[in-house]
């Protein structure tokens, strides 16, 4: 009886001991971040949009898991916890993806969820992620609503709004001298297509103030045929026309468009294109100007981060890197360098949700698109840097080439703190510090 009590003791000890040893090795070694990522995998704006999103998402997370990313972030996974992505479908609108939100959060059990490229889903579901009071980080949509009309905790939006994009389409317009004396319109009738023309008109009115806006059109989202609207802006002949037009739309535009000698009339400028310069080739007409609402894909600047990220993605996906695939990437960089903060706050534990919230609000990373930083909505909201370009086709590499650009430092093109973005450009743009 006693050899046996006193072998039980020792067990007993062993296993304590035992314990003790790992409790102290750091929980990171020991757990995975599950990580809800939303984007387009069918519809209209999947080919171009949300499938390059998923892409840049998985080669992102399989390097990040392998350490293979450049310093500051070569650190394994998220601090050393292996990165467990459930990739959801964001095809079927608002309310299908408020459901699919709470099924992330209670059903899935993620630490965060991260995507949504419609500014319409994102409208949406960042109220439900507050009152659950749970991580969501927008890696894309437009629209500056979400932080000018609300204000939200647990919510972050990693790359700028479409504010940017239209005010250096305009100061790119402006520095190239393009004619702008009469203008027309095409753009989605949701939050996307409403506030990028809202931004382009107000910014078209302060440094061109003489231009007049004719043909002002605003088509239903996913509309695919565009033969009465390209004919009134045949019609109008202005000197440019203008669209935020994006995905499968802005494809269909193009192609329907062409024929009707739209390009060779009037000057094309599109805010958010270089996501269909692949599949349009050399049916995208030359001399268009372009942006990529950031600094992105064939407009990207020589970095160590971009040296790694675009030939690294062109060889594991087959395709170049266009914005989806720079903004999730960059996104998903962010939420690392605020995990692995929070971790350095911590002792190496994984952090709570409170801690992640409290380690990005105000952060700032690099990224191959640039330096991001959270300046606006309270330090939820990301500026940048931007590019504008125009197009001309390669018959050679078979692609449609980037030439003529011109850069656009983060705070030259964006309002500053605690002024919503269309009364600074009505404003006249003040403050705003241009290399």
């Amino acid at each position: 009886m006693h050899t046996l009590s006193a072998h039980k003791g020792r067990i007993a000890l062993a296993a304590a001991a035992a314990a003790l040893t790992i409790s102290t090795v750091p929980v990171s070694a020991q757990e995975t971040f599950k990580l809800g990522i939303v984007t387009f995998l069918s519809g209209p704006a999947a080919e171009s949009f949300g499938v390059p999103a998923r892409n840049g998402a998985t080669f992102t997370i399989d390097e990040l898991n392998k350490g293979s990313v450049p310093a500051p972030h070569n650190k394994v996974g998220f601090g050393g916890m292996k990165i467990e992505p459930i990739i959801i479908d964001e095809n079927g609108g608002a309310t299908k993806q408020v459901q699919e939100l709470r099924n992330l959060y209670q059903r899935d059990n993620v630490d965060a969820v991260l995507g949504y490229i419609s500014s319409g889903d994102c409208l949406a579901v960042s109220p439900i992620a507050e009152e659950l009071k749970k991580l969501l980080v927008l890696m894309d949509c437009g629209t500056p609503r979400i932080f000018e009309e609300a204000k939200y905790n647990y919510v972050f939006r990693t790359a700028s709004h479409a504010t940017m994009d239209n005010v250096a389409l305009i100061r790119y317009m402006k520095a190239k001298n393009i004619k702008m004396e009469t203008f027309s319109a095409i753009n989605q009738d949701y939050a996307w297509g409403q506030d990028s023309r809202a931004d382009f008109v107000a910014a078209a009115g302060q440094i061109f103030p003489n231009a007049k806006l004719g043909t002002d059109l605003l088509p239903k989202f996913g509309a695919g045929q565009y033969g009465t609207e390209i004919s009134a802006l045949v019609g109008a002949g202005s000197d440019v026309v203008y669209s935020s037009l994006w995905g499968g739309d802005l494809q269909a535009f193009v192609l329907q468009s062409a024929p009707r000698g739209l390009p060779k009339r009037s000057q094309l400028v599109f805010s958010a294109a270089d996501h269909v310069l692949p599949a349009l080739g050399d049916k995208m007409p030359d001399g268009t100007i372009i942006g990529a609402r950031g600094a992105y894909g064939l407009m990207s600047r020589k970095s160590v981060l971009n040296d790694w990220f675009f030939p690294g993605f062109e060889k594991a996906i087959g395709a170049y890197p266009v914005q989806a695939a720079y903004r999730i990437n960059q996104s998903i960089l962010g939420l690392k360098n605020a995990i692995e903060k929070a971790m350095e706050k911590n002792g190496g534990k994984k952090p709570t949700t409170d801690e992640i919230v409290a380690a990005m609000t105000g952060s700032q990373w690099e990224s191959p698109g640039g330096l991001i930083k959270m300046t606006l909505g309270d330090g939820h909201q990301a500026t940048q840097p931007i590019g504008i370009s125009r197009t001309k086709y390669n018959p050679e590499k078979k692609r449609v080439d980037l030439v003529d650009i011109q850069y656009f430092n983060a705070e030259c093109v964006n309002p500053p703190p605690g002024i919503k973005s269309l009364d600074w450009i009505k404003g006249g743009m003040q403050g705003a510090k241009c290399e």
